[in-house]
């Protein structure tokens, strides 16, 4: 099956070391440790050879999902935005300049806790695949950020807990939620 997407609002970005309320609306919030691309430039009906040229530069980020929504909406065939779109549900750390690597560790913890492990190489598609794939949906533009899928173990998170997620070659990206 080819990739899928959503977005996200702009307000959904959340920085390293945020303290964050526990979402509304959900008793049932999830973690995804991801690969985040950020793009200089950008582009529509991208050619597969031609997107690692669109890079800026890439990230870690954790994309939050209240799952309760998500699975009510799925249920009734009604769109995920609600559930993936919501303030503050975009953690990513700092962009490093440069295309990402193909392969190395991703991995995300609570409470010191491993929750989620793999490798960038066992990503379904790769990062050229998905940003042109994605650029025959939208145009594609400068600073657009594309969250690229996670690997194994996305689990839920409770009020009062602290994650940390991982990159190989990156500095670790923390949040925690209050209680």
């Amino acid at each position: 099956a080819p990739p899928f997407f959503f977005t996200k609002p702009a307000d959904a970005v959340v920085e390293n070391g945020a303290l964050l309320p526990f979402p509304t609306r959900t008793q049932d919030l999830h973690h995804e440790v991801e690969l985040v691309v950020a793009l200089g430039a950008g582009g529509t009906d991208v050619a597969v050879e031609d997107a690692l040229a669109l890079i800026y530069g890439w990230a870690v980020g954790i994309d939050l999902t209240r799952r309760d929504m998500q699975a009510v909406a799925k249920k009734a065939g009604r769109p995920w935005d609600m559930a993936k779109g919501f303030d503050r549900s975009a953690p990513i750390g700092p962009i490093h300049p440069g295309t990402p690597p193909a392969s190395g560790a991703i991995a995300l913890s609570i409470d010191g806790d491993p929750r989620q492990s793999g490798d960038l190489s066992d990503m379904i598609w790769s990062v050229p695949e998905i940003i042109a794939t994605l650029s025959t949906y939208v145009e594609l533009a400068p600073g657009d950020l594309i969250f690229t899928g996670t690997p194994a173990g996305v689990g839920p998170i409770a009020p009062g807990q602290a994650v940390q997620a991982t990159i190989a070659g990156l500095p670790p990206l923390d949040i925690a939620f209050q209680n």
